[in-house]
């Protein structure tokens, strides 16, 4: 083939850290426009990104030029510098080392942005635990639970 072509959508999700102050609401906004131009910098497309107090989801269609763990490490490192300076408030913030990441078919987009979008309403009814778990579940990750919630 004269061409290297690809197309990766993948759910990104991720944590705050436990001693961390929560991201407030009126900031999501912000931090995930904030995001958006950190994928856009690692030549990849936000699709949609939203969360709670405690954490995030992120569905990005990934470059193929460069590496999962390496998009994830730019996205946390940068936002985390940035709220930092947004106010005093977030002065203590971090992210959790961890994080999760699923593939996404084009067959299951829109429902995935209509769950991305729906973050509130959804925690209203699950915990971010069972919501992990659930993924883990669904996506036939093997995990050892005594190491998934430790700072």
């Amino acid at each position: 083939m004269p061409q290297s072509l690809a197309q990766l959508y993948v759910h990104i999700i991720f944590h705050i850290k436990n001693h961390s102050v929560k991201i407030r609401l009126e900031d999501m906004q912000s931090l995930a426009s904030y995001i958006g131009a950190i994928i856009n910098d690692n030549e990849s497309h936000p699709i949609k990104i939203n969360g709670t107090e405690d954490h995030l989801h992120i569905l990005c269609g990934m470059s193929k030029n460069i590496a999962l763990s390496h998009l994830v490490e730019e996205i946390k490192r940068h936002s985390s510098r940035w709220i930092k300076r947004k106010d005093s408030y977030y002065k203590p913030f971090a992210w959790q080392g961890g994080y999760a990441t699923f593939s996404v078919s084009s067959s299951i987009l829109n429902k995935t942005i209509k769950y991305i979008e729906n973050q509130q309403e959804h925690h209203k009814k699950m915990s971010f635990k069972d919501e992990y778990l659930r993924f883990l579940r669904e996506y036939n990750v093997p995990y050892d639970e005594r190491y998934l919630f430790v700072d």
